[in-house]
């Protein structure tokens, strides 16, 4: 893969992997403009965001598993409910970051959460994606 394909999936995955932190960000701009500007990376350009994001969101997934917990907070009692498949929307601005700090309270099961959270938020790339071309 040439340095400026490399150079521009690259800052695709810094961009998408903050995006899913509590750190603001538009991943979806840097994905929308990539892809319009470099339509033959659409494929690798959305795996990658996806990859990254998820990434994102499964850093604040464990940082909310080393919090130490007594008892399940009450606030967190939809999340308890409806367990990882809240994860598919992990996306959302300003809830997702929460779900995935919650899911990790809540401790539950890693694998399930990174499936569900990796389908949300590739499904809402793909829109991107969609959208863009």
């Amino acid at each position: 893969m040439p340095g400026t394909e490399l150079a521009a999936l690259g800052g695709l995955a810094l961009a998408a992997f903050l995006a899913a932190t509590l750190l603001p960000g538009g991943s979806e701009v840097v994905l929308a403009g990539l892809v319009a500007l470099r339509p033959e990376l659409t494929f690798q350009a959305l795996l990658v965001a996806t990859l990254a994001n998820t990434a994102g969101g499964m850093s604040t997934y464990l940082l909310g598993r080393i919090v130490p917990r007594k008892e399940v907070p009450s606030r967190l009692a939809v999340v308890h409910r409806w367990g990882s498949l809240c994860l598919l929307l992990s996306w959302v601005p300003l809830i997702g970051d929460a779900l995935c700090a919650a899911a990790g309270v809540l401790r539950l099961n890693g694998l399930a959460c990174l499936l569900w959270m990796a389908a949300g938020k590739g499904l809402r790339y793909a829109a991107v994606v969609w959208a863009a071309s």
